[in-house]
């Protein structure tokens, strides 16, 4: 699998022919190298559905033909537009041609930007080609992410930009939980507010765990 992060909560994996795109916020992140068309998903898995989450995903899903897969209201909210969509809900999984996923709690809010609910935030999980990747998405710390570990984590996308998401301090706590083998820190100098130092969060990892951590700039890939 490859995995490329495009800046705060968006990436691609890549695996064989499958093409698939997570929260992708592109046209209007400050930081991503990268254009909506250049994007060829054949899936669109969303977290939550704050406009920084949802993103370019209509207009992706719209001239690509791709299915959105997320929480039961906002596939709703994309089928009313006549987008493919498949609903789910945290602690359901689901077998797609790319590889299975399945959704777990998230501690945070899900609302359009028009204020329509979006339903129950949540984190990804994400099995294909081999590869085991959890994407918490917006997420505060909580216990159960111990549970989350249990599927055996190859990679966890953890946000550190604080205010809104857990910091530093909270996601060198959720690694210890969920002893993945890999890290990539998310969500996070997109802003100001969410200004924060990922080679000290690497350092921090590093020294309490046999975690591997990745800082990758927005339009860097991984190999996995």
């Amino acid at each position: 699998m490859r995995l490329t992060f495009f800046g705060q909560s968006a990436v691609r994996l890549e695996h064989g022919d499958h093409e698939v795109v997570i929260d992708p916020f592109l046209s209007d992140n400050p930081v991503c190298p990268v254009d909506p068309d250049e994007l060829e998903p054949s899936h669109i898995l969303l977290t939550h559905a704050h406009g920084d989450h949802v993103g370019d995903s209509e207009s992706i899903a719209t001239r690509t033909g791709a299915t959105v897969v997320s929480s039961f209201e906002i596939a709703n909210w994309f089928g009313a537009r006549d987008i493919a969509s498949h609903g789910m809900n945290p602690g359901g999984g689901h077998d797609f041609d790319f590889g299975r996923v399945t959704f777990t709690p998230a501690w945070h809010s899900s609302s359009f930007p028009d204020g329509t609910y979006g339903g129950m935030p949540m984190g990804i999980v994400v099995e294909m080609g081999g590869t085991t990747v959890y994407h918490a998405g917006d997420t505060a710390l909580f216990g159960d992410m111990a549970l989350i570990g249990r599927k055996g984590i190859d990679v966890a996308l953890l946000p550190i930009g604080d205010n809104f998401t857990m910091g530093p301090d909270d996601a060198v706590e959720a690694v210890k939980l969920i002893r993945p083998k890999r890290v990539v820190p998310i969500h996070y100098d997109t802003f100001d507010l969410i200004a924060q130092d990922a080679d000290a969060f690497k350092a921090r990892v590093e020294a309490v765990s046999d975690a591997v951590v990745d800082v990758l700039e927005p339009g860097a890939s991984l190999d996995l």
